[in-house]
């Protein structure tokens, strides 16, 4: 009995220990590429490419998210505030929902599972096919060609991507109130406006912002680090996404208590 209490605290042990290492290893990952944004050359093509990659081609998956997020939120609030005689307060609630949490949150979910799994699969070949080692023969920093530009891409795309998504989300519930519910147009945007304010919007974006560099970190950490040929990428690119989903719950609480907790 005591054999086995003692078997199962080692396997709790050893599994914090891991646990540690991971986060020590990310952290240290993550400012070796953040130091490398501050040192001459910058990759100017890469950036653009990882830019555009993680942006412009991440757009549809987003706008749609975001507009169906909007249209359900609209319906599911209309019907629980009519309970109360509370309807006039869907537009406020449909607003702050879209660009305190749904936008950001819903938004690097999506990203996260197209770009982050791309990240790490593409980066995990060239580890694995030793493209990275390639590069060190041509006196090029790895973590400064393929991590860095794709950190600051990351950081930047995805709150452009958040701010057209909380402009579509609110364009959903819009659409849906005025269409469907009989909501006066005049007074649904009226009340959005007076009820959004400024801490709304920036606070979303900042998640956003934080968000993007959680996926671009976890993609190029996980793919940097894969070993095995095809399996290990396959590996690699699960943990990009599952890691990336994980974290941006969790600092999602974490921003929403130190924009929000009073």
């Amino acid at each position: 009995m005591v054999n086995t209490v003692l078997d199962g605290l080692a396997g709790i042990g050893r599994a914090v220990l891991m646990l540690c290492r991971a986060a020590g290893a990310l952290v240290l990952f993550a400012l070796v590429g953040l130091s490398h944004l501050l040192r001459p050359p910058f990759y100017g093509r890469m950036f653009l490419r990882a830019f555009i990659e993680i942006g412009y081609f991440s757009l549809p998956v987003v706008a749609l998210t975001a507009i169906f997020t909007g249209m359900v939120l609209a319906l599911q609030s209309s019907t629980g505030l009519a309970r109360f005689s509370a309807e006039t307060a869907m537009p406020s609630l449909v607003v702050l929902s879209i660009t305190r949490e749904l936008g950001p949150v819903l938004a690097g979910l999506m990203v996260a599972g197209r770009v982050g799994a791309a990240m790490a699969a593409e980066i995990g070949t060239m580890r694995v096919t030793d493209q990275v080692d390639a590069l060190t023969t041509l006196s090029t920093d790895p973590m400064k060609y393929l991590v860095a530009p794709r950190l600051l891409a990351g950081t930047l795309a995805l709150p452009l991507l958040v701010l057209v998504g909380d402009i579509l989300g609110v364009l959903g519930g819009f659409i849906i109130a005025t269409v469907k519910l009989g909501f006066n147009a005049a007074t649904y945007i009226s009340n959005t406006l007076n009820y959004m304010q400024t801490i709304d919007v920036v606070s979303g974006l900042t998640k956003a912002a934080v968000f993007g560099f959680l996926i671009a970190l976890l993609g190029c950490f996980n793919g940097y680090g894969s070993r095995g040929g095809a399996q290990g990428v396959g590996a690699a690119t699960t943990s990009a996404v599952v890691a990336a989903s994980v974290l941006i719950l969790a600092f999602d609480y974490g921003l929403t208590e130190l924009f929000f907790a009073r």
